[in-house]
């Protein structure tokens, strides 16, 4: 995490959580939702629409920056540290994205170079890598190199459900979901 946001954090220690206005896609891009694309429906999954999107963040100082302060807290929901605040992240697939280089290297969407554990494939053919930062999709344009580490048997996908792997691997999809079904329930 940056000196600068853990000193915003130290100095603003209450600032309100932020749910709903970051997006994660499978392909490792971020997007900004605003009211509108939050109007237009959820993220990811039933009821997902182009324009519940949002827009696609390209500044690549604000992509790096968003990488750096990406972390999970103790439920399995996805944040980015942005100064003194917690915008939770509405994950598409899975809390990482890595690309695969030719010989096996696994990167994550922000940088981050990690092993391989465990495998899974799902009922679409996603193919999912886990290992010691936690478990996440692997990027489509690398699939063709991901499919040489299978057929040589470095890597071995056991079928899953895409359903089952955020109970499996303690993350949560949608953080701004699980708050309106918090919040909904309190109130009864």
């Amino acid at each position: 995490m940056d000196e600068i946001v853990k000193a915003a954090m130290a100095k603003w220690p209450h600032v309100p959580d932020c749910y709903g206005w970051l997006g994660l896609d499978a392909r490792g891009r971020w997007w900004m939702r605003d009211e509108a694309a939050q109007a237009a429906g959820p993220f990811a999954g039933p009821g997902a629409t182009p324009a519940s999107r949002g827009a696609e963040l390209r500044h690549e100082k604000l992509i790096a920056f968003i990488g750096r302060n990406y972390a999970a807290d103790e439920r399995g929901c996805w944040y980015f540290q942005n100064g003194p605040q917690r915008v939770f992240v509405e994950l598409e697939r899975a809390p990482w994205v890595w690309r695969v280089s030719a010989d096996g290297k696994v990167v994550s969407h922000t940088g981050v170079e990690t092993t391989v554990d465990d495998a899974w494939l799902d009922e679409a053919g996603y193919l999912y890598l886990a290992g010691p930062l936690g478990v996440g999709i692997v990027h489509s344009q690398d699939m063709h190199l991901a499919a040489d580490w299978v057929a040589a048997g470095c890597w071995n996908p056991r079928p899953c459900h895409a359903a089952e792997l955020p109970a499996r691997y303690g993350y949560v999809l949608s953080p701004a979901a699980m708050r309106r079904a918090s919040a909904s329930s309190a109130s009864r």
